[in-house]
């Protein structure tokens, strides 16, 4: 799976931490979710891309 939240983290001027605390997760997870090496939960995809104001599958493309 592999995602924008790099790109759209910069576009709202968000640290991996911000980005963290607002979903609720340390900031380690977006680290593991920017490289590819975890995917999140249905949960956690619907509460990142609620903070980028975007759908999930703007945020996350699935293969």
């Amino acid at each position: 799976m592999n995602n924008r939240i790099k790109e759209l983290r910069a576009r709202f001027n968000l640290t991996q931490l911000d980005l963290a605390q607002k979903v609720g997760v340390r900031r380690e997870t977006i680290v593991f979710l920017e490289k590819g090496k975890y995917n999140p939960s249905l949960k956690l995809a619907h509460d990142i891309s609620k903070v980028f104001e975007s759908t999930i599958e703007e945020v996350f493309t699935f293969h």
